[in-house]
């Protein structure tokens, strides 16, 4: 109870739920072009049940933080740079989000003939396990970067939980929107990559300013919602 009086304490809570918020967005792109390949019916179910999972896989990161320094240990070297759990995580992660990105772009701009009938990939369950999975490798980062703002691990785990919260009403209204807007998936694709390629130069520890990558993506994106209303007047 002494810690709802402390004010650094409610600063520390609502700088890592701002965080956490912010660092979710590239979390909430993937989780609805994944989701968009379902049944309309079960897409709000994967959406919650996904970032559910998310925030229990968040959580577990947290509480795993003796378990968490020692993915910064080299467990070898190559090149002559030693190669840690971190690294392969990144690796594994960014190469994962490369592969899925520029196949949803393919099959967005090319769209097969005939209609394509599920697959085991589309399933829920597993759509909701990479999520989860892919979640472990965009909360890394912002897990140390938690455990270094705040210093109670019960203020952590209320930002994440509070995050995923607010994640979990805005998402419906993603979902819908890249869904209305094949520009926008595309845009968001483009997005996933570019977040593939920083993960994968990170594990490669080669350092790349993010704060460029989003403004970037900010940058884009308001030039693409310029588009789409010059394209809404010109139809009118």
């Amino acid at each position: 109870m002494e810690l709802l009086y402390d004010p650094q304490v409610w600063l520390s809570f609502i700088t890592l739920a701002v965080l956490e918020i912010v660092l979710g967005i590239d979390n909430i792109i993937f989780l609805s072009i994944l989701v968009g390949r379902l049944p309309v019916a079960q897409q709000r179910s994967a959406r919650l049940l996904g970032l559910g999972f998310a925030m229990l896989t968040r959580l577990a990161l947290l509480f795993s933080i003796s378990w968490l320094t020692t993915l910064r240990e080299p467990l070898f070297h190559a090149f002559g740079q030693g190669i840690s759990g971190r690294d392969l995580i990144l690796f594994a992660g960014g190469a994962f989000l490369l592969a899925k990105s520029s196949t949803e772009i393919r099959h967005t701009i090319k769209p097969p003939f005939k209609q394509r009938k599920a697959r085991l990939k589309d399933r829920l369950w597993l759509i909701i396990l990479q999520i989860g999975v892919i979640d472990i490798v965009f909360s890394l980062d912002s897990v140390f970067t938690a455990i270094g703002l705040a210093q109670y691990i019960q203020v952590m785990a209320a930002a994440i939980i509070c995050s995923v919260l607010v994640m979990m009403v805005v998402s419906g209204a993603v979902n819908d929107f890249i869904a209305r807007q094949p520009t926008i998936k595309i845009l968001a694709l483009a997005f996933l990559m570019l977040v593939g390629g920083v993960l994968v130069a990170e594990s490669l520890e080669v350092d790349v300013n993010k704060s460029y990558l989003y403004v970037a993506m900010a940058f884009s994106f308001v030039v693409e919602l310029l588009n789409i209303q010059l394209r809404k007047q010109r139809g009118a």
